[in-house]
């Protein structure tokens, strides 16, 4: 596999040529690609030197003049983004997102230690969410983002970003992935560019494995049945990941697939085409 230092170089040529689809303009310089709604990631670029606000909090560009920032699943609908170029002058837009309304999920027949875990198992499940955290705590100059993303493996839409589950009649915090449904073994592949941080068995979700795009951006990927991967492999666009499964938490094969800005949980969905 490539070095760090190669998938920058690639991840910053197809930029140049690729540029951001889909991305509105102004006279100022700005470019945003984005979709207009809570859980979305945008991606943006100014002159490299000026400084970016998102409601008084400053974003930071690379050395590119790229940025991005998010909107969380229940983010407030009305933002300001304004920017002051390197020559002094400035501009500003406002964003407006449409509220979403999220699905409820209900799913019975889970076993009672996998919805209220015992004492016993706590330890490890604090361990996995450190071990989480670590993984993506990164921002590294990586800007594979900004590519197009591709979905990570083939199969109908089975749940959703952002609905409720109710487990065993227990409601439970929000569905931050978009799961998609296919049988034991089917291939996933990376969505875009990136390098493993993360390849391990966790409690809740089995095999997982996290990418870091660069940036702060960063793919998960739950309940697989096999890694192809392990930490500091450098990947791009389509290289295999592993396998679906139904390791964890999981009541059958699927893949669950999340997007990290931060700690911001995003809607994964809203980068690739639609699908049902």
């Amino acid at each position: 596999m490539k070095s760090i230092a190669q998938a920058v170089v690639a991840c910053t040529f197809l930029l140049s040529v690729s540029s951001m689809v889909h991305a509105e303009a102004n006279d100022s310089g700005l470019v945003l690609n984005g979709k207009f709604t809570q859980g979305s990631l945008f991606r943006g670029q100014l002159p490299v030197g000026s400084k970016i606000m998102l409601d008084g909090e400053t974003l930071k560009q690379n050395d590119q003049g790229k940025f991005v920032f998010g909107f969380a699943r229940d983010a407030k609908l009305n933002h300001r983004l304004s920017w002051t170029l390197p020559d002094g002058s400035s501009g500003n837009r406002d964003i407006t997102l449409k509220k979403r309304d999220y699905n409820i999920q209900r799913i019975d027949g889970l076993k009672p230690s996998m919805v209220t875990p015992p004492q016993e198992t706590i330890d490890r499940i604090n361990r996995d969410s450190a071990n989480v955290g670590k993984a993506r705590a990164g921002v590294s100059e990586l800007d594979a983002l900004f590519t197009g993303f591709v979905w990570p493996a083939e199969g109908p839409i089975t749940g959703v970003y952002g609905s409720q589950r109710v487990l065993n009649g227990v409601p439970k915090t929000p569905h931050y992935g978009v799961d998609v449904g296919a049988p034991t073994g089917t291939l996933v592949v990376a969505p875009a560019a990136g390098v493993i941080t993360l390849s391990d068995d966790l409690y809740y979700s089995g095999n997982t494995v996290i990418l870091d795009h660069g940036m702060g951006v960063y793919s998960t990927f739950l309940h697989l049945d096999a890694s192809d991967v392990k930490v500091g492999d450098v990947l791009k666009q389509g290289d295999p990941i592993g396998k679906i499964g139904a390791t964890g938490r999981a009541t059958g094969p699927h893949l669950d697939w999340r997007l990290n800005l931060g700690k911001m949980r995003l809607d994964p969905a809203l980068l690739v085409p639609a699908r049902h």
